[in-house]
């Protein structure tokens, strides 16, 4: 689970966030809405560890990460954070499945073979296994992104507008997806988003 409290982050003495507190519990889908420029992707890096809070403290399983150092940020965000992109990123010239178990070894020294396999048969992409990630289709690189971020079986899944650049089928698999596979791996899942179609299909959320 993961809650902060008092959070601020300021970037100069002109720009700076308040955020409300926030709380999402293991399995459950918490959504940030709100207009561009209130903040969104800046609350995501937060809780993700990839910005420090100028003030406030946040807590994922209890352990307030505000607090690590950055060598313990980065070992526990590799094995407690998983992150999906609005654009999937990708090391070209590795297949599907070397980038899934890449995310593996750079957290944990193994790289899970098995693991991979059944992500990949779950997400419907054991077909895809051996072909680049330029040889797929958008929808299919954000659901190989959705695999890599569980690799590890994060307590947190942090997705950054996943579906903007989706049409409405794969918007709803997506979608579908992540609210199932947070439950199965018992994580938090937290979206930021402007789409309607999210906002539709997830009534717990948080506007900015």
């Amino acid at each position: 689970m993961i809650q902060t409290k008092n959070l601020l982050f300021q970037y100069n003495e002109k720009t700076q966030f308040k955020f409300p507190d926030l709380q999402c519990n293991a399995g459950e889908t918490l959504l940030i809405t709100g207009m561009s420029g209130t903040g969104k992707t800046t609350l995501l890096h937060l809780l993700g560890g990839l910005l420090q809070p100028t003030s406030g403290e946040i807590f994922i399983n209890e352990k307030n990460i505000c607090t690590l150092s950055s060598k313990k940020l980065d070992h526990f965000r590799g094995q407690n954070i998983g992150l999906i992109l609005q654009k999937a990123h990708f090391i070209s010239a590795l297949t599907v499945a070397e980038n899934i178990e890449l995310a593996s070894w750079l957290t944990n020294k193994t790289k899970k073979k098995e693991k991979t396999k059944e992500l990949l048969s779950f997400l419907g992409l054991e077909s895809f296994a051996s072909k680049l990630p330029n040889q797929l289709s958008v929808g299919q690189q954000q659901r190989v992104s959705i695999a890599r971020a569980l690799i590890n079986e994060p307590k947190l899944l942090l997705a950054d507008e996943p579906t903007s650049s989706l049409d409405d089928v794969n918007t709803k698999i997506v979608g579908d997806l992540l609210a199932e596979l947070s439950q199965k791996y018992k994580a938090a899942l937290i979206i930021v988003t402007h789409d309607q179609r999210l906002k539709e299909r997830f009534k717990n959320a948080v506007a900015l």
